[in-house]
């Protein structure tokens, strides 16, 4: 039985090739030394989001290399064809493989869900036995495909997306964990200042039924005791914590991240100044030790890395897939300035502080000082991780934000690739917007994502106590805009961002940033900076709100009706924001069910482009001003009620958004998957390897970026999967 369309990849998959052949070449030889060690060092991290995503990824990932690796896809294609496989079922083969290695795993980086081969089970099976791949190791290929053949095509309720307890999938948790173990383990963590970031879940029982914890560190170290003075010291070992046994090991993807440092180390010959070697030098220590500690400090080295040429950063960072909201995803990635458009995101940088205070909140809501970012477009050599963004504010961690500051990075070749759109594909529109879309969705996306970077996550203040209890405002004066009253809460010692708010913080946060772009693209020297002026400024201006809401309406195919849970934080924060517009009334965004020109059930949205101003604002204005009261006082309860009651989705009228929800799936187009160059090393200089904007160039990039140490580095994937398996119970076959 074929499995319903939303958990299968098209086979008309949207394929595009990050282009950064002229950026690269233009570097100094000791740039691509640099730029080819970090690339390393990403790509091989990047496999950690193989056992961050599900049991059965890293063993899916082997099996698919070696399949292709020994057979080229056209080669394969013969074999296929001669074990009874349709040409569109081998396609659908190749699509699988290609978005299952674009993902770093068997779920949708953005939006959560599994998706599954669209080729029948027995026919993948024929296929395998029948290869190359299968003739050259019998035995290790069968192991492989009875590991992962059930899992790979089930559609179980509970493993169609990622969540955690019956809502879901996760690997950052054991499969017997809840969110009540999640709540015991993070008040342990908040206990001992202790980052969840780098950090896994497990849960045993004794023989009492006694519930037993394992925090594990990610770290190349295994050993559970570290020596003084290192700040590990005090973290591993046995712990009790209400009434619980909690023990903090470490060692959690150690063979990976041992070639993470070691490719860290190379490339600290080639850095160009002392924070560079001294940043490589912190990373390689975190990911030895299995310290957050030295990674903040390689992060403050980083932050003080003003207008490098090559730009990167690597960790443990986003938390938008735990479901708890505090652990991070393995992320690195190099890239390269492009000097022109950099120039546009200083001006920018120039203009900050007064845009900042031109945001809706008191002054003492507000850093006390604007710490200025570097802020610049880059073209990606690498990324590795589940997913591409098209803009970063990093780094996550609140205290360096606030005191030392932190960079904000447009993905140049991210965006011009992810912007492009078919007039024909272009859905939920009125005719006479298309034209005016399809030519500024680009422009405009650019402002707000440096709006959104800069701006957004840039802006607003933390209210904290520090570990001597020292408030960094004054309670005596400072007012709750909400409330009329002076301010009550305020984040304890030990509490952060992620850890206060925890499953609305990604979503709560992504949706700020988002209202601080709608919010100030209405300036005109921020569209003057951006080149757009007179008429074309209006333009930007109103596809920018237009797209908003538009991402709103599309935000529904990550609702899951089911669990009543939003899959995607962007896509709740854009639904999120269209619900406020929409209580604007006074017509100014209106949603429509309507029939296609197929006959089928569609939708559109509109704006009314006159009442941005009159309308849309000031509402942005009344809700980003809460948003960030609510943050700042870490009133997680008014929060949490105000942004839940905005994401509920329903099929109430006037709206009835679970149909459109039916409509949206029904014609929604699959985002684009990228394809990445590899670099080689060539005599004394560094080469790149391009490959097509297909599945098959897709699947090839990956195969060939470990040509020196592929059979170990798979032996050793597939000895850390196994040794885990049990925690979700599964076992290698």
């Amino acid at each position: 039985m074929a499995a319903p369309s939303q958990y299968v990849l098209p086979n008309d998959l949207p394929v595009a090739l990050l282009d950064c052949s002229e950026a690269f070449l233009l570097l100094s030889a000791e740039e691509k030394l640099y730029t080819h060690y970090l690339s390393r060092a990403s790509f091989y991290g990047g496999l950690i989001v193989l056992f961050q995503t599900s049991p059965e990824s890293p063993a899916i990932y082997i099996l698919f290399n070696r399949l292709f690796r020994t057979q080229e896809p056209a080669e394969l294609q013969s074999v296929a064809l001669g074990q009874g496989l349709k040409e569109e079922e081998y396609q659908a083969l190749l699509v699988y493989a290609a978005g299952f290695f674009a993902n770093m795993g068997n779920y949708k980086s953005f939006g959560d869900t599994k998706f599954v081969p669209n080729v029948p089970k027995e026919k993948l099976e024929k296929l395998i036995r029948a290869s190359n791949a299968f003739l050259k190791d019998p035995e290790g290929m069968e192991s492989l495909w009875r590991t992962v053949a059930d899992q790979m095509y089930s559609l179980e309720p509970a493993e169609r997306q990622l969540g955690l307890g019956d809502q879901g999938i996760t690997t950052y948790f054991s499969g017997n964990c809840t969110l009540e173990d999640a709540e015991l383990a993070q008040k342990f963590l908040d206990s001992k200042s202790l980052s969840a970031y780098n950090t896994r879940l497990f849960k045993t029982l004794d023989e009492s039924g006694k519930s037993l914890y394992e925090v594990r560190l990610a770290s190349v170290n295994r050993e559970e005791r570290a020596a003084s003075p290192s700040d590990m010291s005090e973290i591993l070992g046995s712990f009790e914590h209400e009434g619980h046994q909690i023990r903090v090991t470490r060692g959690d993807y150690s063979p990976l991240l041992r070639r993470v440092r070691d490719n860290l180390e190379n490339a600290k010959a080639y850095a160009s100044n002392d924070n560079q070697r001294q940043m490589l030098e912190e990373y390689g220590r975190s990911f030895q030790e299995g310290s957050i500690k030295a990674h903040k400090e390689g992060s403050k080295y980083w932050v003080q890395d003003k207008g490098p040429i090559v730009e990167s950063y690597i960790g443990f960072i986003e938390s938008y897939r735990d479901p708890f909201g505090s652990r991070g995803e393995f992320e690195g990635f190099v890239a390269v300035v492009n000097k022109s458009v950099s120039a546009r995101f200083a001006q920018l940088v120039s203009a900050a502080e007064k845009l900042v205070s031109s945001l809706p909140w008191p002054a003492y809501y507000e850093k006390d000082s604007f710490l200025r970012p570097d802020f610049t477009s880059l073209d990606v050599v690498t990324f590795s991780g589940s997913g591409i963004p098209a803009g970063i504010n990093i780094p996550n961690y609140d205290d360096i934000r606030q005191t030392v500051g932190f960079k904000n990075v447009s993905l140049g070749n991210v965006l011009s690739v992810g912007s492009a759109t078919e007039r024909e594909k272009l859905t939920f529109l009125r005719e006479e917007d298309k034209d005016l879309f399809i030519k500024f969705r680009g422009p405009s996306f650019e402002v707000q994502v440096g709006l959104h970077e800069l701006l957004g996550h840039g802006s607003g203040k933390l209210f904290v106590q520090d570990e001597k209890g020292t408030l960094n405002f004054d309670k005596e004066t400072v007012i709750n805009p909400e409330t009329g009253e002076l301010v009550k809460s305020w984040y304890k010692t030990g509490e952060t961002w992620d850890s206060k708010f925890s499953t609305i913080a990604s979503s709560y946060e992504e949706c700020r940033a988002e209202c601080v772009g709608l919010y100030l693209c209405i300036n005109q020297e921020v569209l003057r900076i951006f080149g757009h002026e007179a008429q074309e400024a209006q333009d930007v201006l109103y596809v920018n709100w237009l797209n908003m809401v538009r991402a709103g309406l599309m935000g529904l195919e990550y609702y899951t009706p089911e669990t009543g849970r939003w899959r995607q934080a962007h896509m709740q924060a854009r639904f999120v924001i269209l619900r406020v517009l929409l209580e604007a009334g006074e017509n100014f965004v209106t949603i429509s069910q309507t029939t296609g020109a197929d006959g089928r059930p569609d939708a559109q949205v509109t704006l009314d482009r006159e009442k941005i101003v009159s309308v849309g604002h000031p509402a942005i204005r009344r809700f980003l001003l809460r948003l960030q009261v609510y943050k700042s006082t870490a009133d997680v309860e008014r929060a949490r009620k105000m942004y839940d009651g905005y994401s509920a989705v329903t099929d109430a009228d006037p709206h009835r958004f679970l149909t459109l929800r039916d409509i949206i799936i029904l014609r929604k187009e699959e985002r684009k998957s990228f394809v990445q160059i590899n670099t080689r090393i060539v005599g004394d200089s560094v080469d790149i390897v391009q490959y097509d904007s297909s599945p098959c160039g897709l699947i090839r990039s990956v195969l060939q970026r470990f040509p020196d140490d592929e059979e170990e580095l798979e032996r050793e994937m597939l000895e850390l999967s196994c040794a885990d398996s049990h925690f979700w119970g599964q076992q290698c076959r």
